[in-house]
């Protein structure tokens, strides 16, 4: 345990929580908490790595960094979701580029008072189909970072975060 969570033991994965900015570029950020009806989420780092053997036998490594996405599996459409509007529309019309971007905030909960650790980056969100089952029309969406990434904190009042970025 790290002296930031004395008292916090093994971490429940609500405990990760993942935000979308849902006002896509508004002045002021309309923060929609993913997981509701998700059951597994996780941010694929997707790590671009390689390593090449030369005829000497020594081996060379390269480290071109990340690209990180998460697969939101299941978005039942809820006209009361802040985000509802905006991936209908971004999935009915077939929305790309700027249109599509947005912002995405991660915080850990890692312990019991005070401020939590977060990181802001700018993303894109793209749905990758919509219908499904009968239990709800189902709008599953991709989220791709895409740089511009800060840390900072995160204190969470009535389910409302608020970012401050480090300086």
């Amino acid at each position: 345990m790290t002296a930031t969570s004395p008292d916090m033991g093994k971490l429940k994965r609500s405990h990760l929580l993942h935000f979308i900015d849902a006002s896509f570029g508004g002045e002021t950020p309309n923060w929609y908490l993913i997981g509701k009806d998700i059951e597994e989420m996780a941010v694929e780092l997707n790590p671009d790595t390689g390593t090449v053997k030369n005829i000497l036998d020594e081996t060379s490594f390269t480290d071109n960094g990340y690209e990180p996405s998460v697969d939101a599996d299941t978005y039942y459409a809820n006209t009361g979701d802040s985000i509802y509007e905006k991936i209908k529309d971004i999935a009915m019309n077939r929305l790309t580029g700027e249109s599509c971007k947005t912002k995405i905030l991660e915080v850990i909960v890692d312990k019991k008072t005070g401020s939590y650790d977060a990181w802001i980056e700018d993303c894109y969100v793209k749905p990758q189909s919509y219908g499904g089952a009968q239990g709800g029309v189902n709008i599953p969406f991709n989220i791709a970072f895409a740089g511009n990434r800060h840390q900072g904190t995160v204190v969470i009042t009535d389910k409302v975060p608020v970012f401050t970025q480090n300086e």
